[in-house]
Order: structure tokens, then C-alpha cells, then sequence
């Protein structure tokens, strides 16, 4: 175990093998943690020294901070696990880690280090349904061994916290709850904007919009199911739009739209790279995400920031990402949601209150905060013996 010393420059690395800069699926979730973190981390804390470990060939790292590549590419799970178990205690005995940040569940059993561990999420747990068996096991398995091995924690919500340290068994001394951030390119588009976009794409004036990846948790097949119980009877201008790749049983959704009768109603878009974010959720009448089970929920935080009126559930994390300046309803209650859809959609002056309150709201939520506080989590681990 080490000890500090002052006038030892402390060596961090950064297991960043799940980055992928991709504009595909594999470009999201996890990837912009941990992308956010190595941009901003040298900032945070100066006095300490970042290796990031990554074979994202696209990267390029911020001043204060060294990439180590692979000799083979981490981009598969059987690379990336290869490298963490079998490689890398090897390298970061050679590069004199002093400690390495897991930041995606699992870190080397054989860790010559003190680590720190990021979780974000127990969907495994929760939902195994929605993963092969293979890695179901194996995150189940190591991320038990890794989060009780480790010196931190790091929740990337109170609930996940809450979830680790009732689930996994870890002491609560040990888990810190660091929220995620919102990227600062996601601001509100002027209305001419919003406009032009709609024209290009092709888009109604008013629609309802959901951005995720389409798979059971994101409940998905009750949104359309809310929204035709809706435009049946009222607001037949408004569309549903829903962006994201598709996931584990992504055909339940396509299967609910030709059910309800609404394929002229609703349109699936596909993928949404990063830099289209803000025109998609600017030029949405409101945002949707009737989520069944989130670690953080960034699209509504993001939506936001972008200005966008939000409606969530509140289940898991999404009611403390909201607060107060969205609507939240049960993910079950279909009727709920249906009236919530019809309260913002008819009432532009209560759209106008939330996206005040939202604005205000996204800005509590940085990457530089969050970045600052995994810095500290890094020196209370370094501190401890």
C-alpha cells in the first residue's frame, strides 16, 4: 500500500477502453463519461500525472495527459477483457501507476495498484434479461469482485449509489455519488433554426421527441401507447418522433406502432450522432423519456439544457436529474402519461415555465464539477493506507 508523499507527483491512469468516437451506438452511454472525463480531468487536478489507456485511434488528449495504446485493438469484448486481466497489471507496474481508475465496472483482478472503480449502472442485475449470458456473468461476477477490491466507488447518481452499496454489499464509506455533466455545446436553438431543421428533415412542426437506445428498460412501447391513446381523440398536428439505435428487442416498439394503427403518426430516425443533438431536441415540441430504469439519464438533462420541456418517470435516478423542472409520472401508469402529453402540449405557457426551470436546472450539471470531484475521490484513495 502506499503512502502520500508531498513532494511525489502521483501517477493516475485511466482504463478508457470502452471509448469509442464511432457515430454508431457504440458512441454512447458510457463512452461520453468517460470521453468528458479524460477532456477535462488534467484541469481538475494539475498536480497529478494521467495515463490514459485506450486503442480509440481517434482521440486526441488533452495537455497533461499521456495515451498508452494496445498492441491489438480493445474494441471487441474479448480484446478489452484480454487487455484488463491479462495485460494491464503488467502495464501499469511498467508505467508506475500509483492508481488506476476502472471507468467502466471492472478493473485487473491482479491490479498492482489501489483502484478506483465507476459504476454506472445495475442494469445487469435488474435487467439480465437484456444481456447475453456471457456478460451478464461476467459483469455480475467482476464487477462485485472489483467494487469490493477497490479503495472508491463511484456511483454516477445517488440511486446508483444506494444500488451498490444495498446490491453489491460495499460499504457505504466507500461509494461517492458523482453526477454526470452536460456538454456545453448543448444550448437552446433560436426558433429559426429549430425551423430550417424541421424543413430540412422533413419534420412536422410539432412533434413529441424520445432519444435513446430502443430496448425494453426504455419502455418505449408505452410511449407510442400513451401517444396514440392521445392523438386518437386530440391533437392530431402532433407527431412522435424516436431517435436512437435500435437494442435488445428493439422490434417490440416497431411491432407496437403497426398495432396501434399509427405508422403515418410516429417515425423512428435512427442513430443521432453528438453534433445533431441540439437541433433535434431544439426543434422538439417537448422531450419523452418514460425510462423504467436509468444510472443517470442524460438525454433528459440534456434535452434541458437545449430548452426542451421534459416529461420522465420517476423511477431510478431520473427524478433527482429533473427536480422540479420537469413532469414526472409513473412508468406504468399509461393514463398519467397521456395526460401529461396533453397538458404540455396544450399549454404553451406551462411549455415556456419548464424550459425556464430546465435552463436553470442543466447548469447545476458540469463536466469540470464532475471531473473536480473524481480528482478528490482520487486523493482520498491515494491517502488511505
Amino acid at each position: 500500500m502506499c503512502a502520500v508523499d508531498k513532494a511525489h507527483t502521483f501517477h493516475v491512469g485511466l482504463n478508457a477502453h470502452l471509448l469509442s468516437l464511432s457515430q454508431d451506438y457504440r458512441g454512447a452511454g458510457a463512452n461520453w463519461y468517460i470521453y468528458h472525463m479524460l477532456r477535462h480531468l488534467p484541469a481538475a487536478d494539475p498536480a497529478l500525472r494521467y495515463t490514459a489507456f485506450t486503442s480509440a485511434p481517434r482521440f486526441s488528449p488533452p495537455a497533461g495527459m499521456r495515451i498508452h495504446r494496445p498492441r491489438w485493438s480493445t474494441a471487441t469484448p474479448l480484446g478489452r477483457i484480454t487487455w484488463e486481466q491479462a495485460v494491464a497489471p503488467l502495464a501499469l507496474r511498467r508505467e508506475q501507476v500509483d492508481l488506476l481508475h476502472a471507468m467502466a465496472f471492472v478493473a485487473p483482478l491482479l491490479a498492482p495498484c489501489p483502484t478506483v472503480v465507476t459504476i454506472f449502472d445495475l442494469s445487469f442485475v435488474f435487467y439480465p434479461q437484456a444481456f447475453k449470458p456471457f456478460k451478464r456473468l461476467y459483469l455480475q461476477l467482476m464487477t462485485r469482485l472489483s467494487a469490493h477490491r477497490a479503495r472508491r466507488v463511484i456511483a454516477i447518481s445517488e440511486h446508483t449509489r444506494r444500488d451498490v452499496i444495498t446490491c453489491l454489499g460495499v460499504s457505504a464509506t466507500n461509494v461517492c455519488a458523482v453526477p454526470c455533466g452536460v456538454d456545453p455545446t448543448l444550448t437552446p436553438v433560436s426558433p429559426a433554426e429549430a425551423a430550417t431543421f424541421r424543413r430540412d428533415r422533413g419534420l412536422p412542426e410539432r412533434f413529441v421527441l424520445f432519444l435513446g437506445t430502443i430496448e425494453p428498460r426504455k419502455n418505449v412501447p408505452h410511449l407510442i401507447d400513451a401517444f396514440a391513446d392521445l392523438t386518437a381523440t386530440d391533437l392530431s398536428d402532433t407527431y412522435l418522433i424516436i431517435a436512437g439505435g435500435r437494442g435488445w428487442m428493439a422490434e417490440s416498439a416497431f411491432a407496437r406502432v403497426e398495432e396501434r394503427g399509427v405508422q403515418d403518426r410516429v417515425r423512428f430516425v435512427g442513430y443521432v450522432p453528438e453534433a445533431e443533438k441540439r437541433l433535434w431536441y431544439g426543434a422538439a415540441t417537448c422531450f419523452c423519456y418514460p425510462s423504467l430504469y436509468e444510472g443517470f439519464g442524460l438525454p433528459p438533462l440534456e434535452a434541458m439544457a437545449c430548452g426542451t420541456p421534459v416529461i420522465v418517470s420517476n423511477s431510478s435516478s431520473l427524478p433527482e436529474v429533473v427536480g422540479d423542472a420537469g413532469m414526472i409520472v409513473p412508468p406504468d401508469d399509461r393514463p398519467a402519461l397521456r395526460e401529461a402529453l396533453h397538458k404540455l402540449l396544450s399549454d404553451p405557457r406551462l411549455r415556456e415555465q419548464l424550459r425556464a426551470k430546465g435552463l436553470a436546472r442543466a447548469r447545476r450539471f458540469s463536466w469540470a464539477e464532475a471531473a473536480r470531484q473524481t480528482a478528490r475521490v482520487y486523493r482520498q484513495a491515494l491517502e488511505e493506507r
